[in-house]
């Protein structure tokens, strides 16, 4: 099932890559970005996670914090974070149960086969925890610039 603009956002605690576990609820207040991706250290994944972090300090301003959200161990994303110098929490979901929650796995074509896998998603979380976009299957490359420019941010 996927969500929809005005759809309560699925709370959660996760894992994340700095042995803190972090929950959604706590950034109630706040705008997030929560953001969906296949695998850590792959070249898209690293293209999109290193284009959060160059805005976040712009996102910050603007009142907004990235959370990131893979299926990978919290170790694996221990060493993206560390690699890439990556500096906003990366929640480890390896059962699925949120991915689920939120639509972003399931069915998805590569290279003209269907397979079952995650579907690279975003979502932009109202400070009342309510979805304000759901942005399905989206490109790594240029994602965070649309979504910059979407927010009003460029």
């Amino acid at each position: 099932m996927k969500l929809e603009p005005g759809d309560a956002a699925p709370d959660f605690t996760l894992p994340a890559a700095d042995g803190t576990t972090v929950s959604l609820d706590a950034y109630r207040g706040k705008r997030v970005i929560l953001y969906f991706y296949p695998a850590a250290m792959t070249p898209g994944c690293t293209k999109q996670a290193c284009d959060f972090r160059d805005s976040l300090d712009s996102l910050a301003a603007a009142g907004i914090a990235v959370l990131g959200v893979s299926k990978d161990t919290t170790a694996k994303l221990a060493k993206f974070t560390e690699h890439d110098a990556l500096t906003f929490p990366l929640l480890s979901d390896p059962d699925l149960e949120v991915h689920n929650a939120y639509g972003v796995y399931g069915e998805k074509t590569m290279y003209g086969k269907t397979t079952l896998g995650v579907i690279r998603s975003t979502f932009v979380i109202d400070a009342d925890g309510k979805i304000e976009k759901a942005l399905y299957n989206v490109k790594a490359t240029g994602h965070v610039a649309r979504l910059r420019r979407e927010l009003g941010l460029d």
